[in-house]
């Protein structure tokens, strides 16, 4: 023990460094399998860099015989660094990333194999020694490979978003070791996914004189080796008596199952993750592997580093509150000892335009912008921020630049109707958009068009030498009107007249339609062209604008470290914190998107039993944008974008539920009082003026009495789980549901009526029958008022004061809620 305290006190006085309870057991306890569950900011890294100088200083360990495994290049760099400069007299250990390792693995295997390979994933599409692919004389690479064989298989070529979509399924599938018969299961909206993947392994293997392989190839094949080789797993358990892993909730089941394998024999493994950053399940992620891990390693021991060292108190009480929301988790709570400071501040503009002025007009006073951060869910909310901070001259850094907007096709397609609008004697120009505009154009009507070689309008030869059926020929004489009218015209009325006049938005519609394209992204990627276009006088001054903005997004990414405000994605902010945070776009439909009450994709169509929900990503993911914040936190939303209404984000809601309980629960009065003042009774009387407490007083008793009726088959346990409410009513006591502040005793239906089958038969269904206002019976709660609908979250009013949170799918599904005449 003398020993364990002089080298604590001997870091302290040499670094400054001062652990707490906590972090000096993960330090300490260095045999066995052991799971350090770390909240934002609650110092991991300097207890792994800790406890790997007292595993060797004081255990006498060899650090060559020590491995640290992280997620990214960046963080091994990061810990390689900080190990040298807490133990500069030590030599150095093995920090690398999972990929690294398994690559050292598989190469070992195809060497023993006697088998030659290429890496065709990464930079060697730029490497000038490249092998040459068809008659292209394209280099080998993963992307290259998938577009020939997606357009021999589809018969067409793929867009950058369907490439994007099948390089996931393929890692997807792979990551989550499904076997290769099964991947038609695996859901995605690329046709024949499934045989474009097994066709890409089959080249891989037989297409070549080298074995080609990618990333994903280095894990399964480290696997495999790992899995039926004796001697090699006997020989990688001999090199390392210690493992560690770090950010293990972004590491996947293959990943998982070569650690594994390596500490078999020792089971000195240290686990550090957190369960509730976990936002990678679509690349094949397996958080439950953390929330299982007991059963893997039945004598681990659980640590829980809670104290947040990074964020003021008002930040980190409302993330804590706000994560709790999600069920699949580690009970946790966060908590800090630094100041109080400011709780989030929250902002929504009448209008989505107003969201990018109002950050210039803000950050045009900071001196510091290194210790800003702009962020968004999707790449695409950058585009419009990058656009109104240069006219402002307000420098930022793209976190991940993602230049793919500026060669969409959406993008492409309406530079091409302007083009139009300079010539129309091009055939090959309307080619590329005549299946997009009013005209129902065919293709063999083009290819008749084609070949008239007249220099004249296409719109005059479609109508004089080509065979047209009597609907075609209003449209396409007023396409050429249209097109002739839009010259002069300003870009952002221009793209008006394309997306309605025109017709490229119902076009776009029906190509959502029939190929399963996402609506609300292609949308977005036109209303940040109109906003682009916002202020030129010409389409001329509108393409050299995207060509400078994507120049500009290229320098952006080279700003790293300068006096710059930081633009990223949620994901891509894990990991970073800074003084100050915008989070903007906070809508529904972006996050949450539409997607996100469905089950996490790609997964199997079924939507099979224990699949991760993609909502309770979606918290996590929002959670990780709050807690980047040390000291100002902003939640941004509007409530109009291109003139259609916009609904919140059902988590700004929760927040303010939250972070404002006084002003919520005066919102629930007021919606009682007017309720009250139109002369009806309460939720059709049931509860009148008292009010019903709910699940305050008799609420969970009720739910356990209704679940072991029969009620929805569920046990007791699983359904209070399920009907938890998702955020702290207003009646809530430390923001525990049920707490002892809760006064009063309110009625709740006894059980043979919360579990009577005649009522089922008229419950809520659909989502549509969902309406503020509408009194409802919850088989559980008793009457109420729905006050709002939004996301997958409804809030129900029971009584006068007991707002409740809840899941619009476990109410719909479970038919929970019947509707009170």
């Amino acid at each position: 023990m003398k020993g364990n305290n002089d080298f604590l006190s001997r870091k302290k006085r040499e670094l400054g460094v001062e652990l707490n309870e906590v972090q000096r057991k993960a330090v300490l306890q260095t045999e066995g399998p052991l799971l350090l569950l770390a909240s934002p900011g609650s110092g991991k890294t300097t207890t792994m860099i800790m406890r790997i100088g007292y595993i060797i200083e004081e255990k006498g360990a060899d650090p060559s015989r020590i491995k640290a495994v992280t997620f990214s290049r960046a963080s091994a760099r990061d810990m390689r660094d900080r190990f040298a400069r807490f133990f500069p007299a030590l030599p150095p250990v093995d920090f690398s990333t999972i990929h690294s390792l398994a690559f050292e693995i598989a190469r070992e295997r195809l060497w023993r194999d006697g088998t030659s390979y290429q890496i065709i994933e990464g930079r060697t599409e730029e490497e000038e020694d490249g092998e040459a692919l068809g008659e292209e004389g394209l280099p080998l690479h993963k992307r290259i490979i998938l577009r020939n064989l997606f357009k021999r298989v589809n018969g067409e070529n793929i867009t950058d978003d369907q490439l994007e979509e099948l390089t996931t399924f393929i890692s997807y599938a792979k990551n989550r070791m499904i076997p290769e018969a099964d991947w038609d299961s695996v859901k995605t909206d690329v046709a024949n996914a499934g045989d474009i993947a097994r066709e890409y392994e089959t080249f891989k293997r037989t297409g070549h004189a080298k074995r080609l392989i990618d990333f994903d190839d280095m894990l399964t094949i480290a696997e495999e080796s790992l899995e039926r080789d004796a001697a090699m797993l006997a020989k990688y358990q001999r090199r390392y008596d210690y493992v560690l892993t770090d950010e293990s909730q972004d590491t996947s089941m293959v990943q998982h199952a070569i650690v594994e394998k390596l500490v078999r024999g020792h089971r000195n493994l240290c686990v550090v993750a957190d369960d509730d950053q976990s936002i990678y399940s679509w690349r094949g992620a397996e958080p439950s592997y953390l929330l299982n891990f007991k059963e893997s390693y039945p004598k681990a021991a659980i640590l829980f580093m809670e104290q947040n060292y990074r964020s003021d108190g008002g930040i980190v009480e409302a993330a804590n509150q706000f994560i709790k929301r999600n069920k699949n988790r580690y009970p946790k709570n966060m908590f800090t000892k630094n100041g109080a400071g400011d709780k989030p501040k929250f902002k929504r503009f009448s209008d989505y335009r107003k969201q990018a002025k109002y950050l210039v007009k803000r950050l045009q006073r900071e001196e510091k912008l290194s210790e800003t951060a702009v962020l968004f869910r999707n790449n695409a909310s950058s585009i419009v921020l990058m656009n109104e901070f240069d006219r402002a001259g307000i420098p930022f850094y793209m976190k991940d630049a993602d230049n793919r907007f500026f060669s969409h096709w959406v993008v492409e397609d309406v530079l091409n109707f302007m083009r139009m609008t300079f010539t129309d004697r091009r055939a090959d120009l309307l080619e590329r958009i005549h299946l997009k505009l009013n005209g129902y154009i065919s293709k063999h009507q083009m290819a008749v068009l084609k070949e008239i070689d007249n220099n004249e309008s296409v719109f005059d030869n479609l109508l004089r030498f080509v065979k047209l059926h009597d609907y075609q020929t209003k449209p396409i004489a007023d396409a050429k009107e249209t097109f002739q009218g839009m010259r002069g015209m300003p870009p952002k009325q221009a793209i008006a007249v394309i997306r309605g006049r025109l017709g490229y938005e119902k076009a776009l519609e029906k190509m959502c339609e029939r190929l399963g394209f996402r609506k609300e992204y292609l949308i977005g990627i036109l209303n940040t062209l109109e906003e682009i276009a916002d202020g030129l006088e010409s389409m001329e001054d509108f393409a050299a604008r995207l060509k400078y903005l994507e120049t500009l997004l290229r320098t952006a990414k080279g700003r790293r470290g300068q006096n710059a405000v930081t633009f990223s994605t949620f994901h891509s902010a894990k990991g970073l914190e800074f003084d100050r945070v915008y989070m903007v776009d906070l809508i529904d439909g972006i996050i949450p998107s539409s997607e996100d009450a469905k089950y996490a994709g790609p997964h199997k169509k079924d939507g099979g039993t224990g699949e991760q929900p993609l909502m309770e990503e979606a918290v996590r993911l929002f959670y990780v944008g709050m807690t980047r914040a040390r000291h100002h936190l902003e939640l941004i939303s509007y409530s109009k974008r291109d003139g259609e209404e916009t609904a919140e984000s059902s988590f700004m809601e929760a927040m303010r539920d939250i972070v404002e309980p006084e002003k919520r629960a005066a919102e629930a009065k007021a919606v009682v009082a007017k309720r009250l003042a139109a002369g009806g009774e309460l939720a059709g009387g049931g509860l009148g003026r008292e009010g019903a407490r709910g699940w305050d007083s008799a609420g969970e008793e009720g739910a356990r009495r209704w679940a072991g009726s029969g009620g929805g088959g569920a046990s007791a346990r699983r359904l209070k789980a399920s009907l938890a409410p998702g955020v702290p009513t207003v009646t809530t006591t430390e923001g525990r549901p049920g707490g002892s502040g809760a006064q009063g005793s309110g009625r709740v239906r006894d059980s043979a009526s919360a579990s009577s089958g005649s009522r089922d038969g008229g419950a809520l269904r659909d989502r549509t029958q969902l309406k503020a206002g509408l009194s409802v019976h919850h088989r559980v709660f008793g009457p109420g008022i729905i006050a709002k609908v939004a996301g997958d979250g409804i809030e129900i009013l029971f009584g006068e004061t007991n707002m409740k949170s809840l899941s619009v799918a476990m109410c719909l599904n479970k038919g929970l809620l019947e509707p009170i005449d």
